[in-house]
């Protein structure tokens, strides 16, 4: 893809993610996917993400900056959501949080093939008032 083509190909990646659409987002990630410091596979992303969605109904995303290079991305962007769900063992605080969040892709065959991000874990925890648990 050309880098106007990636830019365009997140755009819409991004929009199955706000939309909480699990089955459009499936559709960008590789069976295979590699995730740093995290289960591997398609299914582990998934489901990493219906949790988030479970315990942050309204969860969304706002692009602050995106890089394209050659066969990579390097995404940040701001994630944010209201706590009104069980999340990891978490009953709901009803707290809003706000988190930045930074991400480097890599894309074969448009699906992400591999993954690593910042963990913004103890932000989360600390927005929910909460030890990590």
């Amino acid at each position: 893809m050309e880098p106007w083509e990636m830019h365009a190909w997140y755009a819409d990646y991004l929009d199955a993610c706000i939309r909480h659409d699990l089955a459009a987002i499936r559709s960008f990630v590789d069976p295979a996917v590699r995730r740093s410091h995290l289960p591997g596979g398609a299914d582990a992303w998934i489901d990493d993400l219906a949790g988030l969605f479970r315990g942050f109904p309204d969860w969304r995303w706002r692009r602050i900056q995106l890089i394209v290079e050659d066969d990579r991305i390097a995404a940040h962007v701001r994630g944010s959501g209201t706590h009104l769900g069980e999340f990891r063992g978490v009953a709901p605080t009803r707290r809003h949080v706000n988190v930045a969040e930074f991400a480097m892709y890599r894309i074969a065959k448009g699906r992400f093939v591999e993954f690593a991000a910042a963990d913004t874990s103890l932000e989360l925890w600390r927005q929910l008032g909460v030890t990590e648990p």
